[in-house]
C-alpha cells in the first residue's frame, strides 16, 4: 500500500521535490494566520467589525501581490520574484507583532500579504515550466501534501507556542521558516537552468488570448471565488466558534485544523491519480467536492461539540475534490506567453474570497448570529455546484466546435 502510494510521486524531476521541500518548510511554520483572528480579539480586543476590516485588508493585499507577481513573473521571470516574496515576507512576519492598534495592524497586514502572495502565483509558474500536462495535477498534489504535512505541525506548535510562551513568538517563527524555506530554494534550485527552461517555453508560445475574454476560465474563478469563501471560513469564523460556544483552547483548536491536513496528506494524491487514471470528468469531481463542503456547514447548525469532527471530515473531502482539480484547469487554459496572468487571477480570485469570506462571516456572525452564517455558506456552497455544471456545458461545447472546425476545413479543400 505505501509502495503504491510512493508510487504516485515517481516520475518527478529534482526542481518539484525542491519546491515540495521548501513548501513544507514554510507551511510547518505557518502560525500566525491560523490563530490571527483569536490574536486580534483576545490579546488586542478588536471588535468582530474590525476583525473583519483587518481581513479586508489582508485579501486587498494579497490581491495586490498576485497581480504584481503575475506582472513580473512574464517579465523577470518566477525566480526572483519568489526569493524576494519569501524573504521579504520574512522579515515583515518578524516586525508585525510589534502593530498592535488597529490602523497599525491594518497597515502591517496589508504590507506582509501584498509581498507574501507573490509567491503563489510565481510558485505555480514554476510548477507548470518543469512539468507535463500528464503528471501537473499530481505535482499540484504533491506541492499541497507538502503544504498538509506542514500544516499538522504548524497550528500545534502555535498553539503550544501560545500557550506557553505568548502570541508574540509565533511571529519569529512564521518569519524565520519563511527565510529557511527560500535559503533551501536558492541553494538547490540556480537561476540560470530556470532561464534555460523559459527560454524553451516561449519559443513554442501560442498567440495571446486576453484573461479577460476566456468566457469559461471567467467562470472558473466565480467558482474559484465561492470555494475559497467556504474554505476561508475554517480560518476565520471557526476559531472563534470553537472558543465562544464550546471554550476550546488554541491547542484544541489548532488540533481540528491538522486533521484537515492528515486527512488531505493521506488521501488527496490517490484521489487525483484515480481520477486521472479513470479519466472521470473533472468537473464532476468539482461539482461533488462543493456539495460535501456545503454539507460540511449545514452540519454547525446542529450545536454539538462532536459535530466538529464530522464537520471537518465533510469539508476536508470537499477541499480534496475541488482545489486540485480546479487548479489543473487553469493551468490548461493559460498559454506560455501568458502563464504569469492566468496564474495571477487564478490566485487573485482567493483573495478576493479571503477579503469576502471573512468581513461577510464576521458581519453576518455580529448582527445575526452564527447559525445563520452557516446557513448562508451552505446556500453559497449549492449555488457554486450549480456553476460548475453550467461551465461544464461550455467546455464541452467549446470542445465540439474545435472539433468541428478540421472537419469543415476538410470540406472546403
Amino acid at each position: 500500500m505505501i509502495k503504491k502510494y510512493l508510487d504516485n510521486f515517481k516520475d518527478f524531476p529534482k526542481e518539484i521535490w525542491i519546491l515540495t521541500l521548501i513548501t513544507f518548510i514554510n507551511r510547518a511554520g505557518t502560525m500566525v494566520i491560523p490563530f490571527l483572528s483569536k490574536y486580534m480579539k483576545e490579546n488586542l480586543e478588536f471588535s468582530y467589525s474590525q476583525i473583519g476590516w483587518v481581513m479586508v485588508f489582508f485579501g486587498a493585499g494579497s490581491i495586490i501581490g498576485t497581480w504584481l507577481s503575475g506582472k513580473l513573473s512574464d517579465k523577470i521571470g518566477f525566480y526572483k520574484v519568489m526569493v524576494f516574496s519569501l524573504f521579504a515576507s520574512g522579515i515583515v512576519f518578524i516586525l508585525l507583532h510589534y502593530a498592535t492598534t488597529f490602523e497599525e495592524l491594518c497597515v502591517g497586514i496589508l504590507v506582509l500579504t501584498t509581498i507574501a502572495d507573490m509567491f503563489r502565483p510565481a510558485m505555480l509558474v514554476c510548477l507548470k515550466t518543469f512539468t507535463t500536462k500528464e503528471n501537473r495535477a499530481r505535482a499540484y498534489s504533491l506541492t499541497r501534501a507538502a503544504i498538509n504535512l506542514g500544516f499538522l505541525f504548524g497550528p500545534v506548535l502555535g498553539g503550544l507556542i501560545i500557550m506557553q510562551l505568548g502570541y508574540e513568538y509565533i511571529f519569529y517563527v512564521d518569519g524565520a521558516t519563511c527565510i529557511l524555506a527560500i535559503i533551501v530554494f536558492m541553494f538547490f534550485v540556480k537561476e540560470k537552468k530556470l532561464q534555460v527552461k523559459l527560454k524553451k517555453h516561449h519559443e513554442n508560445a501560442v498567440k495571446k488570448v486576453s484573461v479577460m475574454k476566456d468566457k469559461p476560465f471567467m467562470l472558473h474563478l466565480v467558482i474559484c471565488l465561492i470555494t475559497g469563501i467556504l474554505f476561508f471560513q475554517i480560518f476565520t469564523t471557526l476559531p472563534l466558534y470553537h472558543k465562544e460556544r464550546f471554550n476550546m483552547s488554541e491547542f484544541d483548536s489548532g488540533l481540528l485544523l491538522s486533521l484537515n491536513g492528515l486527512l488531505i496528506l493521506l488521501f488527496e494524491l490517490p484521489i487525483v491519480n484515480y481520477v486521472s487514471k479513470n479519466k472521470i470528468n473533472n468537473h464532476k469531481v468539482i461539482s461533488l467536492g462543493l456539495l460535501l463542503m456545503a454539507t460540511s456547514f449545514l452540519l454547525l447548525l446542529f450545536p454539538w461539540e462532536a459535530i466538529l469532527i464530522p464537520m471537518m471530515l465533510f469539508m476536508t473531502c470537499g477541499v480534496m475534490l475541488t482545489f486540485p482539480f480546479a487548479n489543473s484547469f487553469a493551468m490548461e487554459r493559460s498559454n506560455e506567453m501568458q502563464e504569469g496572468k492566468y496564474m495571477a487571477a487564478f490566485t487573485m480570485s482567493y483573495s478576493f474570497a479571503h477579503i469576502l469570506s471573512a468581513k461577510t462571516g464576521m458581519e453576518i456572525i455580529q448582527n445575526s448570529g452564527y447559525e445563520s452564517n452557516w446557513m448562508f455558506m451552505t446556500v453559497l456552497g449549492m449555488a457554486g455546484t450549480l456553476l460548475v455544471f453550467k461551465l461544464s456545458k461550455m467546455v464541452e461545447k467549446e470542445e465540439l466546435k474545435e472539433r468541428m472546425i478540421p472537419v469543415e476545413s476538410n470540406e472546403n479543400n
